[in-house]
């Protein structure tokens, strides 16, 4: 986001939170409140008996709250004020705090910001909110965007080597999107990949896209990552996923978002 983009959203904040004279106040002030709420996007299995074993974590906003700007406008103001790894400390407790009471699914993946990928005191909060919580280390993945894989390779690996030790596994998300170079996957050693939405709306229609795909599959197989197909929309796509042998797959398609509550949730509590 350019600083033209950004000036217009930091004026509307500024009149949306008159009598405040720090936005980035606001912000601590959100998380200190949890005035923030967390959905989840279950990932399928497309073979064995358990249909969703893992959900992707996303941040959204109460409806009701009139204080703070609308979610297109939530995460560029976090990254603006160096807040991101605020915001993803935030989400890994209160993930925990989920997987602590119980959970029909049981591993949940975190995104991670570019922010965060530099900090070195991430690992170890997230070690001591597992620990607190007696929360097994494997419930929690982290994913980290193929664009910080390439433009961050070092802080990404010195993260991934950080966050195993506490126990927790790895994503690399949105692959294929930027580059055809397995060099980044060679190097970190991510559990799963998620093979980016482009590649996968276009399974039916392009060969260039099943090729990629593929690709992405045998490397997978010697690597020993396997595969989520991403932004699965259409049952003829996911059809096809299941005959090349993808392992994974999330989209609307599949399931939508919703409250973490709603379906995170074990059965008969909630």
């Amino acid at each position: 986001m350019t600083a033209e983009d950004m000036d217009p959203l930091l004026q509307k904040m500024d009149d949306e939170l008159a009598g405040w004279s720090e936005p980035a106040e606001r912000l601590r002030y959100a998380l200190a409140k949890d005035e923030l709420v967390l959905y989840c996007q279950p990932i399928a299995a497309l073979s064995g008996a358990v249909r969703f074993p893992m959900a992707e974590v996303l941040v959204r906003l109460h409806e009701e709250e009139k204080a703070l700007l609308p979610p297109g406008q939530f995460l560029p103001l976090f990254e603006h004020y160096r807040l991101m790894p605020d915001l993803d400390r935030w989400v890994v407790g209160k993930v925990v705090q989920h997987l602590a009471r119980g959970s029909r699914i049981p591993r949940f993946t975190v995104n991670v910001s570019s922010q965060t990928l530099e900090d070195p005191a991430f690992p170890k909060a997230v070690a001591i909110e597992l620990v607190s919580a007696s929360v097994r280390g494997t419930a929690l993945h982290f994913e980290i965007s193929e664009a910080d894989t390439i433009a961050r390779l070092d802080a990404s690996v010195r993260f991934a080597t950080a966050i195993r030790a506490v126990g927790c596994g790895l994503l690399v998300s949105g692959f294929g999107h930027r580059t055809a170079t397995f060099l980044p996957l060679k190097t970190l050693r991510p559990d799963y990949v998620k093979v980016d939405g482009t590649i996968v709306r276009k399974l039916l229609t392009a060969p260039a896209a099943e090729a990629k795909l593929k690709a992405i599959l045998r490397v997978g197989e010697v690597m020993g990552y396997q595969v989520i197909a991403e932004m699965v929309e259409d049952q003829d796509i996911l059809v096809r996923l299941k005959a090349l042998g993808v392992a994974y797959a999330q989209g609307f398609g599949i399931q939508q978002p919703h409250p973490i509550e709603r379906i995170a949730v074990a059965a008969g509590t909630g």
